[in-house]
């Protein structure tokens, strides 16, 4: 699938460039399927019309989508409540405080300024979980819309105050005295987003002297807009021109922080879950509160199995994505989770990957153990990641050539333990390799993690060869 010429569209879901891909007729016909499965889902018992949230993330389309979203919405006989620029997991938080049906949150994440696109929430505030997500492409392929008539037709609505309760949630997790107390100084790369609103709110309310980049959310994003080293390498000298204790990044909508220590090096996204994790879980040791289980992806870190074992609580592995994170972290009644890519999620503020929360108890983790970010990091397990991408063979049955691909993998590994939780994980003591297919092109993405960066590379290269015998 060429995404110049259709959008790739998930169960939670859609993106593609505007203009070409996503264009207003495609942004009408989703979102009118979405408003199918909320009005055909809503207790009848419930009075008034069914009302969704509105929101976006900052870039040069946005306002364009919210009036699309926002008209065919009150087409279908709902009522739109617009937040406009608002983080993703502040929407989810919306979503709750309003007792609203839903939300449609405008934005194509980490994608470059091109693109953009909608991630839908349930009304539970949490993005929708896949077979919520199958009804909604069932009724856009199908063409199953529920417009109504002039007298049925919805009202918009204009949210004043769209970051409060957003900030209430956040600072109940930390000990905001202690941090007050710590008179830190961070830097917030928000990259002319929407994560600035509430940063700033937040970094006030913490006592912290900051300085925002980028804090026009205007979409002029001034790097790459997903919070790789690679992308941030301009960033990282803010840490010494500000003496900074932290420099926090966050991608567009503002659910994924990476993190730079105050020595100006970037410790990578997978650090952001680890470090709020243990901080998590040693606070409620320290308060008395009962441990719990945590869940993470099963594409994430090590890091995170081996903090949980620290505090002899379980950790689940789910499949790659946030709602299927959630979905196991409600069914396990977790006590926290999260995504490797910088996206801690807190039970106690939303079941939505957070920046907030990550630079809340980071920040907390600092003040209570007197450390700067640097000496904290050093305390985790260490690993290294290999990643790299795997051409398949131009095969009539592509999924045929991918089973052959797995066997070949488990062949190559007999003494691994091997799971198909999510393409084909094999695990070790002390590693692990996971292979998953792309939806949308004949390849296969590999990630390999080990105490060594030779071994996770072997480990790939292991899966690329295997390819190669087809």
């Amino acid at each position: 699938m060429n995404v110049d010429e259709h959008p790739i569209i998930s169960v939670s879901g859609l993106r593609g460039i505007v203009g070409s891909s996503l264009t207003p007729i495609t942004v009408a016909r989703y979102v009118a399927a979405y408003a199918n499965r909320v009005r055909s889902t809503r207790p009848a018992n419930l009075p008034g019309r069914p009302q969704i949230v509105v929101g976006r993330d900052g870039r040069e389309s946005g306002p364009m989508l919210v009036d699309v979203v926002s008209a065919t919405l009150m087409s279908c006989g709902v009522d739109v409540l617009v937040a406009d620029l608002a983080a993703t997991p502040t929407v989810g938080v919306l979503v709750r405080t309003l007792n609203a049906d839903g939300a449609v949150q405008i934005s194509a994440s980490h994608n470059p300024p091109p693109y953009n696109g909608m991630k839908l929430f349930g009304p539970d505030g949490r993005v929708i979980p896949a077979t919520a997500g199958l009804e909604v492409l069932s009724a856009y392929e199908k063409a199953n819309f529920p417009w109504q008539s002039f007298d049925r037709l919805g009202h918009r609505h204009v949210v004043a105050d769209t970051t409060t309760a957003h900030l209430q949630a956040v600072l109940a997790t930390v000990d905001v005295a202690r941090i007050q107390a710590g008179n830190f100084r961070v830097v917030l790369d928000s990259n002319h987003a929407c994560g600035s609103l509430l940063g700033r709110r937040l970094l006030e309310a913490l006592g912290c002297k900051f300085t925002i980049v980028g804090d026009r959310p205007d979409g002029q994003f001034s790097h790459r807009p997903e919070p790789t080293a690679e992308n941030l390498a301009g960033v990282t000298k803010l840490a010494q021109e500000f003496a900074a204790d932290a420099v926090f990044c966050q991608d567009p909508d503002a659910d994924r922080l990476a993190i730079i220590d105050e020595r100006g090096q970037y410790i990578g996204e997978e650090y952001t879950l680890a470090l709020t994790l243990q901080h998590a879980l040693a606070s409620r040791k320290a308060a008395g509160h009962p441990l719990g289980p945590v869940v993470t992806n099963c594409s994430s870190s090590r890091m995170t199995m081996d903090i949980a074992t620290r505090f002899g609580v379980p950790c689940f592995l789910s499949k790659v994505g946030e709602a299927n994170v959630t979905d196991r972290m409600i069914a396990e009644n977790a006590v926290y989770g999260g995504e490797g890519s910088g996206g801690p999620i807190d039970p106690r503020v939303g079941y939505v990957r957070d920046s907030f929360v990550g630079m809340a108890q980071v920040l907390d983790a600092m003040a209570q153990s007197h450390r700067p970010i640097s000496a904290l990091v050093s305390e985790l397990p260490k690993y290294e990641i290999h990643k790299t991408t795997v051409q398949l063979p131009n095969h009539r049955e592509l999924a045929e050539a991918i089973e052959r691909l797995f066997g070949a993998v488990t062949s190559r590994f007999p003494e691994a333990r091997a799971s198909r939780l999510d393409g084909l994980r094999l695990d070790w003591d002390d590693a692990w390799l996971l292979i998953r297919p792309s939806n949308t092109e004949p390849i296969v993405r590999a990630v390999a993690e080990s105490k060594s960066a030779s071994r996770s590379a072997a480990l790939c290269e292991a899966a690329a060869q295997a390819a190669t015998s087809l």
